[in-house]
């Protein structure tokens, strides 16, 4: 056995076997990977084999997509039928809703290349006779997946791993890790049969890796423990059903294909054909969570007891769908676990505070995500990137505060809303509220209906008068009934004032004698002065962009870092590990994660600066607030009656305005005073969707949205804040990559009840797509839609003419200049 490789991956399930293949196939020669029991023996056993193309993420959808193309090819190369059944999928809609989740799906899956058609009732009815259809709306119809046996794609796989040097080894159990400063020493224990049970030997054996990657499936939790890490990966109960032959069914068959894949998103349950009968797959309510803290030693390719009572509601909407199959037995039944994470993707990527580990965890869909997670994950770690943004998916999403109660909770609720529709406005209640600010009572009963980031309650919009109720009554695949209450939100910043709770935001304090240097070598842009800010990025190796941070400069060595507050632990881990890689080159530093210690209100609207005046306490105030006293893109610590404030003139609305950092104990104070002082200027409160709507206004990027690892700061037109002059980090694979894509704005002539959504495909006017969308909204100020995205180079000028794809038809797009409203910025500098 070997004791020395370049990657050891742990699990031999089908993600496991689908990294080592594609880590061998990407040029690592020596790879080997361990499996405690035998190959499939985890959920990849019991799973139902299904291949789901519908996904509403960009990243998953990559994956899933690759996977099914993958797998048609493995038995060329390995001689091994994976079993794939090519029989597509049926995803029917009982309602007019349901419809259009499915036509904002597909105008995402045009983006990735999925081929998809819609078909009437009348059409399904005509193509399968024994589907009920007089209730149905219609459905949308994947022609290219389907179903494929689990063990056989997994054997496959690791036959095609072994055919290009990976090592395979079964029966030995990781039980501890050791990171030895440029390898991990990793000790596995052989296990074997005793007696039915599969125990521990004397025999032990360490593995020195430069790179692991974990992907234990159930075992999730023992491998972070072992990690001394945390994980939200922790499984759920999943049941499903075999039927006896369906006499109906049989003699369809006699001159007839296989059925597709055939789901009642609205029934909660998926249904394939077996042998004659068929195998029903529900996802009911009150599945249970199980084994958050390890899985029990004695639970092999084990079951859990059956609760047929909990799946009886989804057994006879079947029946009603296809009433032939009451005439069906039940054959047989399962009840296996499945991992899950609380917002239903996957763990990919780097584990947290940790260098060299790759985990490969929490997949509710592991079959389908086996072959992309190894193509994409091996991109990362031999190239250094994926050529698509895996953030999404990145294990840091989940901070340290995610805790085991939480996990299990949010986990079942994942589960159970996996056929719920998924309105990109979408606001799920479980575990919820956990992380608030000082201020939150006050909002909410001011009518904040919260929106949650980093497990921060964050207020989406305001609707006075009413409950909390997290959106679900409100949330829509059009315009929601919040729409006309961002519409009033948006103006009324537009037109006075509003002030927005920026508490979620991340910041980093940095300090010390190699502080400055870093920063320069670690960011694109210039470093500012003493009480200077500037807007700059950190690259990935690829040189793409990684982080964005306003910095503001508090002293020749201490800086202020703020970046997006739905990525702490994202930002916080990668800072953190380039500080420590850089610390001897640039001198001593200190840096400190103070996101809990501070509160930010965005102040911002042409009468901020009228609000601000009457709570300042300075020897002048009309010059403390002035244009030269407190210039555009600067910071001062001013006080606000009694509460010290590090106050930052910037604003993500391209209104005149402020940031007001200050202590959170005082926030409830500070608070009360604008509300106070706003009374007389007609101060709004404005939640995050009319801010979001308002940047877009300004051609502002976000990360997340046109901001990620699969695009430079150049592509996404930041010129400005990139200063060639210097060294940095990425900057050569940056300027090797050159403009593949460039981001624009657009206003959208859509139709009367929608929006986009920053998910949809843009087309040149013959059909051609050229593009995508990656944010969407109103605009209040030109009166019609609006929206961001990447297009080829030379469409990004403004007045080029495309189309967007929305609820089915093309409607038209045109480019806008850069900053539509207010290009000069002479709102924001404005003086008084």
């Amino acid at each position: 056995m070997k004791t020395q490789v370049k990657a050891l991956v742990v699990g031999g399930g089908a993600v496991g076997t689908g990294i080592a293949y594609h880590l061998a196939k990407a040029g690592w020669s020596d790879v080997m990977l361990l499996e405690r029991d035998e190959l499939t023996s985890g959920s990849t056993w019991h799973a139902a084999g299904l291949l789901p193309l519908f996904n509403m993420g960009y990243a998953t959808s990559h994956i899933h997509a690759y996977s099914v193309d993958f797998y048609k090819s493995l038995e060329a190369e390995t001689g091994l039928n994976p079993g794939f059944s090519v029989v597509g999928n049926l995803r029917m809609a009982q309602t007019r809703e349901r419809m259009d989740e499915y036509e904002l799906y597909a105008a995402t899956a045009e983006t990735v290349g999925i081929p998809h058609e819609f078909l009437t009732p009348a059409q399904i009815k005509e193509r399968y006779p024994l589907v009920r259809t007089e209730d149905l709306v219609g459905a949308i119809f994947h022609p290219t997946d389907g179903y494929i046996n689990p063990a056989d794609v997994t054997m496959s796989m690791a036959k095609g791993a072994r055919q290009r040097g990976v090592t395979i080894e079964r029966k030995w159990q990781v039980d501890a890790y050791e990171w030895k400063g440029d390898h991990w020493d990793v000790t596995a224990t052989k296990m074997a049969e005793r007696g039915g049970n599969l125990v521990p030997t004397d025999e032990q054996v360490v593995i020195a890796a430069e790179h692991v990657v974990t992907a234990t499936g159930n075992h999730a939790p023992r491998t972070a423990r072992l990690l001394g890490i945390r994980t939200p990966a922790i499984v759920v109960e999943h049941q499903y059903i075999v039927t006896e032959p369906d006499p109906a069914l049989v003699e369809w068959r006699k001159s007839n294909p296989q059925h597709p894949v055939l789901r009642d998103a609205d029934a909660k349950w998926y249904v394939r054909e077996e042998r004659g009968g068929w195998i029903l797959g529900p996802y009911e309510q009150n599945a249970p969570a199980r084994f958050p803290f390890e899985v029990p030693s004695s639970f092999r390719a084990d079951l859990f007891p059956l609760d047929l009572e909990r799946i009886e509601e989804e057994y006879m909407s079947f029946i009603h769908r296809i009433p032939s199959s009451e005439n069906a037995g039940l054959k047989d039944d399962f009840n296996g676990p499945i991992c899950y994470t609380p917002d239903g993707n996957p763990l990919v990527g780097p584990a947290p505070g940790l260098r060299n580990m790759w985990l490969a965890e929490g997949f509710s869909f592991g079959i389908t995500a086996a072959g992309g997670t190894g193509h994409y994950l091996a991109q990362m770690m031999v190239e250094g990137e994926a050529e698509i943004d895996m953030a999404a998916l990145d294990p840091r999403r989940f901070g340290g505060w995610t805790t085991t109660e939480y996990a299990m909770r949010k986990n079942e609720e994942a589960y159970d809303h996996v056929f719920v529709l998924h309105h990109p406005d979408e606001e799920r209640p479980a575990a919820r509220p956990l992380k608030t600010a000082p201020c939150y009572d006050r909002m909410k009963a001011q009518g904040a209906q919260f929106g949650c980031v980093n497990g921060w309650e964050r207020p989406n919009y305001f609707k006075p008068g009413a409950a909390a109720d997290f959106d679900m009554t409100s949330r829509s695949f059009r315009r929601g009934k919040w729409w006309q209450h961002t519409v009033d939100e948006a103006t009324a910043l537009r037109d006075g004032a509003g002030m927005i709770d920026a508490t979620a935001f991340t910041k980093h304090k940095l300090r010390g004698p190699g502080a400055a240097a870093f920063l320069d070598w670690f960011t694109t842009n210039r470093l500012p002065k003493v009480g200077r800010i500037n807007l700059t990025y950190a690259l990935t190796e690829a040189g793409t962009t990684r982080t964005e941070y306003t910095i503001v400069r508090l002293a020749e060595d201490t800086f202020y870092l703020v970046s997006a507050g739905a990525w702490q632990a994202y930002d916080s881990d990668f800072l953190a590990k380039a500080v420590n890689d850089k610390a001897d080159e640039f001198g001593p530093m200190c840096l400190e994660d103070v996101t809990g210690m501070h509160g930010v209100f965005a102040l911002a609207g042409p009468k901020s600066r009228d609000i601000l005046r009457e709570l300042v306490v300075a020897a002048d105030p009309d010059w403390t607030l002035s244009n030269k006293g407190f210039p555009w893109l600067s910071a001062r610590r001013i006080e606000l009656k009694m509460a010290p404030v590090n106050a930052i003139r910037v604003a993500y609305t391209g209104e005149l305005g402020w940031e007001l950092h200050h202590p959170m104990e005082m926030q409830n104070y500070l608070f009360d005073r604008l509300m106070e002082a706003g009374e007389g200027h007609g101060l709004t409160l404005v939640g995050a969707r009319a801010q979001n709507w308002l940047r877009q206004e300004k051609s502002y990027r976000a990360f997340g949205n046109e901001l990620g690892r699969d695009a430079t700061p150049l592509e996404a037109g930041l010129d400005r804040f990139v200063d060639l002059s210097k060294d940095f980090h990425g900057k050569a694979a940056m300027e090797a990559k050159g403009i593949r894509s460039k981001c624009a704005t657009f206003l959208i002539d859509g139709p009367d009840d929608a929006d986009p959504w920053g998910r949809e495909a843009l087309y040149l006017e013959d059909g051609t797509r050229v593009g995508r969308l990656t944010s969407g909204g109103y605009s209040v100020a030109f009166g019609k839609s609006i929206g961001m995205g990447y297009v080829r180079p030379e469409l990004a000028e403004p007045g080029t003419k495309l189309k967007v794809r929305m609820q089915r038809k093309l409607w038209d797009a045109e480019v806008t200049e850069d900053s539509p409203y207010d290009p000069a910025n002479a709102r924001i500098r404005a003086d008084g």
